[in-house]
């Protein structure tokens, strides 16, 4: 293991730790003034030098190897979502927590990245057998079985997050038309089937997204987001001076709100600077999967796009009012130790498909 900083990615390593400074400041004036918060801002900048760390030990490793591990990680993702729905501890309505003391360990979020090393593995190595049902039906079910135990917690958004990036990943694979126009026709056919079997707070979130009206004290925190991003103008009202935010009239303001909190104190121009230093992200990520060397390295960069992609899309759009509450965090930027060291992990390893582009070499 080293690094071959000949052709590290240092803009993608400079711009993801500018996000985590500016997330680490954002968090810390979301909870100004709130007793039960005030460790937070701290715990998260123990989060980001382990997650550092963690990036840095992910680069230096040759992804390359991972492919050895392929179903004792998979079988670690069922183990740790398995066990966390029976013994975790239960916040904000989910079984999805181990306390690790110091920190809590989210599996949802660890899986994500683990589940794209799995996936990227057993695409690359059946891509030229892809189009064959048995091949096909394999990759649903491996997406399938992880998906399903995140959603027993109950946790939907994480669910989803893992879905899109199986599907991303078998888009990417060249997974024939006729299977992917299937797919679609078919999950928009059960869309009625799968809203009436939703549990009871995922149900209400749609329905208040429809028609907010319909339950005025449901949807009191979203009303609250967009009076935050309205009052922030094109500079904002300062930083840590957001009428909102310091009232806390926003609720959830620290993580899945904190772009309402962006937008009020910063601006206009705070929330089109932090849009484009996640654009940077993406920009040297797709990069990155353009030119690996090979497939393997290529889908595993493909699967963290649309982890951090969708994520972004979804985080801004509910903060917007025009996407569902889901609970999905902002990249980089909301508080939370396991989604900040997950993305961390997938930047390390991006950055190892990047050092490792142009000749086989095992170091």
């Amino acid at each position: 293991m080293r690094l071959n900083l000949r052709r590290f990615d240092f803009v993608l390593l400079g711009t993801t730790l500018a996000l985590v400074v500016f997330g680490v400041a954002m968090v810390y004036s979301a909870t100004l003034g709130v007793p039960t918060y005030e460790d937070y801002p701290l715990r998260q900048i123990i989060y980001a030098l382990i997650g550092l760390a963690l990036l840095m030990l992910a680069a230096a490793f040759d992804y390359r190897l991972l492919t050895t591990f392929q179903w004792p990680v998979y079988a670690l993702i069922l183990l740790a979502l398995g066990a966390v729905t029976v013994l975790g501890q239960v916040r904000g309505g989910a079984s999805g927590w181990f306390d690790a003391g110091i920190i809590f360990i989210q599996p949802a979020e660890i899986s994500k990245v683990l589940f794209a090393i799995v996936f990227a593995q057993y695409l690359a190595s059946r891509h030229d057998r892809l189009g064959k049902p048995q091949w096909v039906l394999g990759a649903f079910v491996l997406m399938a079985l992880p998906v399903i135990l995140i959603y027993m917690q109950p946790d939907l958004g994480n669910a989803i997050v893992l879905l899109v990036i199986g599907a991303v990943m078998l888009f990417v694979a060249d997974l024939p038309w006729g299977y992917i126009v299937g797919v679609v026709a078919a999950g928009a056919l059960a869309l009625p089937m799968i809203y009436a079997n939703l549990q009871g707070y995922m149900k209400e979130r749609i329905d208040i997204f429809l028609d907010p009206a319909s339950n005025p004290d449901a949807s009191f925190n979203i009303a609250q987001a967009l009076i935050s991003i309205g009052n922030g103008g094109v500079l904002g009202k300062g930083f840590g001076e957001g009428s909102q935010s310091q009232l806390h009239f926003l609720r959830v303001r620290y993580a899945d709100f904190i772009f309402s909190v962006i937008a009020e104190e910063l601006g206009f121009l705070g929330a089109v600077a932090l849009i484009i230093m996640l654009t940077i992200v993406l920009w040297r990520l797709i990069t990155i999967a353009d030119q690996a060397r090979d497939q393997f390295g290529r889908l595993l960069v493909v699967g963290i796009i649309a982890m951090v992609m969708f994520q972004v899309i979804v985080s801004i759009g509910m903060n917007l009012g025009l996407l569902p509450v889901t609970g999905i965090t902002l990249p980089f930027i909301s508080y939370g130790g396991s989604s900040l060291l997950t993305l961390m992990i997938g930047i390390g390893l991006a950055e190892s498909v990047a050092m490792r582009n142009r000749k086989i070499e095992f170091d």
